[in-house]
């Protein structure tokens, strides 16, 4: 989308634990979290823009003194490979601004050590509106799913005492904790609410679709096609203006060698969720890439000749992905370029 961020299509407003060691820190992080939102009116979150059109946001912060600073502070981390064990990435190593905050280097992310993910870098947009997160919704709450990639062996590998120990020690950070939360003592509560309340303002409603959608801009015929197309074959999962249902799926994806992967069902145990994976946002679309749960298609024609190919899917493909049925060369183009217009 066109915003003010100068080198983004989004705009900003504004340990290594492993096994049950790891569920245990997630555990309790999430009930730090889940007793700080319940016991505050969230007016921090008010800065995030509500745009017009948009559900009400899913997103409720926690308390702090200034809403600002937390935000402020989130970007200092987000940017800061001090995350990470040996300090050497950062949140911004893989998902980079200029790619509305996805990775367009890899097909797979990439961490530590040269260490190679499981998945695709997803793009940071409009997270306020979402109800779950990760490929597989494994996390339900936006302030929670940094923890994740910090403590996660492929990604940053941190200690969460090691993490506290080097913020503590920083010329700089309690200064920012205290202007953020109204004290120097760092947490870990407090590392993750700063995060979520940056991201939280990664917001995406300003492209030509919306301001086509507002009467500001005009449709081309290709584009106009398209759109007609994309809401005929595409958004039973691809809902506007969001671009996502929140929802799971299985998109006929066949598991691939080089990261074999079973979806949400290693979450939920669900047979009926094999092979499912989250639906992603399309706004932005064209800086994302590549594409897919595990990055396999770099361009945006190969994932409609996926779609289109009706025959090829295999037998636990989701049926709304069946019902989209073949796609002609001049289909496949003009919904492209619709797709171009949610930048």
């Amino acid at each position: 989308m066109h915003g003010k961020h100068p080198t983004s299509s989004t705009v900003f407003e504004g340990c290594s634990v492993s096994g049950s060691a790891r569920e245990l820190a997630l555990a309790l992080i999430a009930i730090s979290v889940a007793v700080i939102a319940h016991n505050h009116d969230n007016t921090d979150t008010a800065r995030i823009p509500q745009p017009p059109g948009f559900p009400e946001r899913v997103y409720r912060g926690g308390p702090c003194a200034s809403d600002s600073a937390v935000a402020a502070l989130g970007a200092m981390l987000f940017e800061d490979p001090i995350l990470s064990v040996d300090s050497s990435t950062s949140c911004q190593t893989c998902h980079q601004p200029f790619a509305a905050f996805a990775h367009i280097d890899h097909a797979l992310s990439h961490g530590v050590e040269g260490r190679i993910g499981r998945r695709n870098v997803p793009a940071l947009q409009n997270l306020a509106w979402q109800t779950s997160f990760m490929w597989d919704g494994s996390i339900a709450n936006l302030d929670m799913q940094s923890l994740s990639p910090i403590t996660g062996h492929e990604e940053m590998s941190e200690n969460l005492d090691h993490l506290l120990a080097k913020l503590n020690a920083h010329p700089t950070y309690p200064l920012r904790f205290r202007s953020a939360f109204g004290s120097d003592t760092i947490t870990i509560p407090r590392v993750l609410r700063a995060l979520g309340r940056f991201v939280a303002g990664l917001v995406s409603a300003d492209s030509r679709y919306d301001r086509a959608m507002q009467g500001k801009d005009t449709l081309a015929e290709n584009e106009q096609r398209g759109l007609q197309l994309f809401r005929r074959h595409c958004a039973t999962c691809h809902t506007e203006p969001l671009f996502t249902n929140n929802g799971f799926a299985s998109n006929g994806l066949q598991p691939n060698a080089a990261s074999p992967d079973s979806g949400r069902i290693r979450i939920t145990h669900d047979e009926r969720d094999l092979f499912c994976f989250k639906v992603p946002s399309l706004r932005n679309i064209t800086r994302t890439h590549p594409y897919m749960h595990d990055g396999r298609f770099k361009r945006l024609r190969d994932v409609l000749a996926h779609y289109s190919n009706t025959a090829a899917l295999p037998d636990h493909t989701d049926p709304r992905v069946r019902a989209i049925g073949p796609l002609s060369d001049m289909e496949r183009k003009d919904i492209i370029a619709f797709l171009m217009m949610l930048e």
